[in-house]
């Protein structure tokens, strides 16, 4: 039977692999993700199950699912333009669809993408945890970008079919789960200051996150956690979609390590099963 062996939860600013490289790694955003990258080696995962929200790079208005699950035997990107090296990435096909099967069985239409290349949303993680691309992947896509986006509640519960489903494969295998994704950030939009790419519209919106991941208020997030109350945040603040879903993964644990930075609308957090 395969088990659970982390959780955990990160930013994926396509800026940050450029910053890093020009700054070194004694700079915030190197250590906070060296901190997540130490305890995702020490679990010594197989695979990596990404709860993601592509930014329209994957998929677009024309063909939009809610819920997604990708299939196949590798993904490269990114696909966009973030200034960072080009992976390919090793896709556990046959977890991965076990898993759709799984959420399909649970009451979720779970869309099925095979032939796709994947953005900085997916890659800009991998390039700090797992920088080799030797640790195959199931990404699992949620919209959390264009409205109407799912509810918490229902996202929550994807995460809870995905952990029944792991837990129902039949081989040995040690399972990871990563959200990816900000709680509030708006990027090219009407609430950013003047010459500026991105801002945080509602920092205090994130430090209520903050708070709830840490005292393992899932519930409370769940209530707060409207379609308007993310949008509110930044016209990606559904990212935060992803999380949730990792959550549902997690149930009431609480985090071993939870450090953010609220001046950007993040935080970076690892749930550990030991």
């Amino acid at each position: 039977m395969a088990e659970i062996v982390a959780a955990m939860g990160v930013p994926h600013t396509p800026m940050f692999p450029a910053l890093v490289a020009r700054l070194g790694p004694e700079c915030e955003v190197a250590r906070l993700y060296a901190e997540v990258a130490r305890q995702l080696a020490a679990v010594q995962p197989d695979v990596l199950v990404i709860f993601d929200s592509d930014h329209l790079n994957t998929f677009f208005l024309n063909n939009l699912p809610v819920f997604s699950v990708g299939v196949g035997a590798r993904i490269s990107g990114p696909n966009d333009e973030t200034p960072m090296p080009h992976y390919e990435v090793p896709v556990h096909d046959r977890l991965a669809a076990h898993l759709r099967q799984g959420g399909v069985e649970a009451g979720f239409d779970l869309a099925l993408a095979q032939d796709f290349t994947v953005d900085h949303s997916i890659m800009v993680p991998l390039h700090f945890l797992t920088p080799q691309m030797q640790t195959p992947v199931v990404p699992m896509f949620i919209n959390g970008l264009v409205p109407p986006l799912p509810a918490a509640k229902r996202c929550f519960a994807l995460g809870e079919a995905v952990r029944k489903a792991i837990h129902r494969w039949p081989q040995g295998l040690r399972v990871a789960v990563l959200a990816s994704g900000s709680f509030s950030l708006e990027v090219g939009g009407p609430r950013i200051n003047p010459g500026e790419a991105f801002g945080v519209p509602d920092p205090e919106w994130a430090r209520t996150i903050q708070r709830y991941l840490e005292q393992a208020r899932i519930n409370d997030l769940l209530e707060e956690a409207t379609s308007d109350r993310m949008l509110r945040a930044g016209n990606v603040g559904g990212e935060l979609l992803n999380w949730v879903a990792m959550l549902g993964v997690t149930g009431d644990r609480k985090p071993s390590f939870i450090e953010p930075q609220l001046e950007m609308g993040h935080c970076y957090g690892i749930w550990r099963w030991d």
